[in-house]
């Protein structure tokens, strides 16, 4: 077991080399440009390579090999999905963004529907991205603190705030133009740490690399598809669409993951990044499920019981039984994960507020880098009570659930949106935008407890889709052919 001090040099050695980083990249480039959209120069691939470790989140890191303990491989079914949606979000609305030279996202809706759609759907994404990225630090600083912080008599609380400061030093002078080249690091971090991790255990248990592909596939672990089980949330096509519509919220409607694609320069290199990136995502959460096979070998081996929380499984092996070097990979592969996703969050939501919400592109010249830099302090104290919130009212030990869920119901009206404005040449009266998006997610809630106590079935991440259709259905009953249209992008 590493000894707090130990942990908490490699904390500071791998901070330093954030921030070595950061001064590098923030050299005369601490505008808002840079910030932003990183002057629209970053290199595709180095883009691509540092999306993949913004989407493995310090979550992802835990959770994701303790799932084979109770739903085996088919969270790989989801991943399949998520191939498509990247490839949608590749030729379907990366060409729009482009054409439009947009800062934001949902500076789209303002052009297709009116101001009032524009700041709803702005407004559900920093609901749901502050909501799930806090969630997604709040684990790893949660392990953070019981490992180093809590052994120096510090409260959690305070632990909390010294990681978000930390997140928030090496991101305020230039935001993305720092983040594109912090994340590709964070990624090669983690990455290198998974496969580490992964050697050793083999090692452990004395195979080879070929037994354990072997003996992974003869277990019924490796169960990945379910089709014959209509009312399983499994269920291959509820997963497999799940993960398509998942990744046009989560990815092609969501600022923090589309700001690092429109910092490219050209459409083309965009469309190449993406579909890179969602190719390599398939094979990374393997190498998670892999794992954490692995690990349950190795317990019936050892006659250690299995935790019956999944997300419990690898740091229970990390910290006490798989010596140093695993130790030492998994606290750099958490940390490395923790803040490539909070800290790209953390922009992105200063992005959106600065340019959705405050309209700073209206402000004077001389007072947009304060007002910048001002809400992005605003941004990590609102990180700070959000994790808080979340440590006195509950703990979830299937938070990666509890975060997709969270996107069923607040991206389900934006992606509805998205979809009325691209497919149809309907305007609608904007003024009524707000109510169907919160009306939208208040029904789906009613229909999803309805369908559980009294029918048996339970919604799995369906509910994206069904929150959207409603949503539709909505601007359809307030649609007005007479009413002009704003901007016809879709010539």
């Amino acid at each position: 077991m590493l000894s707090e001090y130990t942990i908490l040099a490699i904390i500071a050695v791998y901070f330093a080399l954030l921030l070595l980083v950061s001064f590098i990249t923030g050299k005369k480039n601490d505008g808002n440009k840079a910030f932003f959209l990183g002057n629209r120069k970053s290199p595709w691939y180095i883009v691509a390579f540092g999306m993949i470790g913004t989407s493995i989140s310090g979550v992802t890191f835990v959770s994701v090999p303790g799932m084979v303990t109770s739903i085996g491989f088919t969270y790989l079914q989801m991943c399949i999905g998520f191939v498509f949606g990247y490839i949608i979000v590749a030729y379907v609305l990366l060409p729009i963004y482009y054409k439009l030279r947009l800062t934001t996202v949902y500076e789209y809706l303002d052009q297709r529907l009116g101001s009032r759609s524009y700041r709803t759907g702005a407004s559900f994404f920093l609901l749901s991205k502050i909501t799930g990225a806090a969630a997604r630090l709040f684990i790893v600083v949660t392990l953070l603190h019981s490992l180093v912080f809590a052994k120096f008599g510090m409260s959690f609380p305070l632990s909390v705030a010294i990681i978000i400061f930390l997140i928030w030093l090496y991101t305020f002078k230039s935001g993305i133009k720092t983040i594109i080249w912090t994340d590709s690091l964070q990624t090669l971090v983690l990455l290198s740490a998974l496969v580490l991790i992964i050697v050793n255990v083999i090692r452990e248990l004395d195979w080879t690399t070929a037994e354990a592909v072997k003996n992974i596939a003869a277990s019924e672990m490796s169960r990945t598809f379910v089709f014959s089980d209509w009312a399983s949330t499994q269920n291959f096509w509820k997963q497999f669409f799940s993960g398509i519509f998942i990744v046009i919220v989560m990815t092609g409607l969501d600022q923090d993951m589309m700001q690092k694609n429109l910092s490219i320069k050209t459409l083309k290199e965009s469309q190449k990044n993406m579909i890179t990136y969602g190719l390599c995502f398939l094979p990374v959460n393997l190498l998670f499920l892999s794992l954490g096979a692995l690990l349950v070998f190795l317990a019936q081996a050892r006659g250690i019981a299995v935790p019956q929380a999944g997300d419990q499984l690898l740091p229970m092996f990390a910290s006490d039984q798989l010596g140093l070097s695993v130790s030492v990979f998994f606290i750099i592969g958490i940390v490395a994960a923790s803040f490539s996703s909070a800290d790209s969050a953390l922009t992105s939501l200063t992005t959106s507020f600065s340019v959705d919400i405050i309209g700073i592109n209206k402000i004077s010249h001389k007072k947009q880098n304060k007002t910048r830099m001002a809400v992005h302090i605003i941004t990590c104290i609102v990180f700070f009570i959000i994790i808080m919130a979340i440590d006195q009212f509950g703990r979830d030990n299937s938070i990666i659930d509890t975060i997709y869920r969270i996107a069923s119901y607040t991206y389900g009206p934006l992606l509805g949106m998205f979809i009325y404005g691209l497919f149809t040449k309907r305007a609608i009266k904007d003024k009524y935008m707000p109510w169907i998006a919160i009306l939208s997610p208040v029904i789906i809630a009613v229909i999803d407890y309805t369908s559980r106590t009294y029918f048996g079935y339970k919604f799995g991440y369906e509910l994206l889709m069904l929150n959207a259709l409603l949503t539709i259905a909505g601007m359809m009953l307030i649609s007005n052919n007479k009413i002009k249209i704003r901007n016809r992008i879709w010539k």
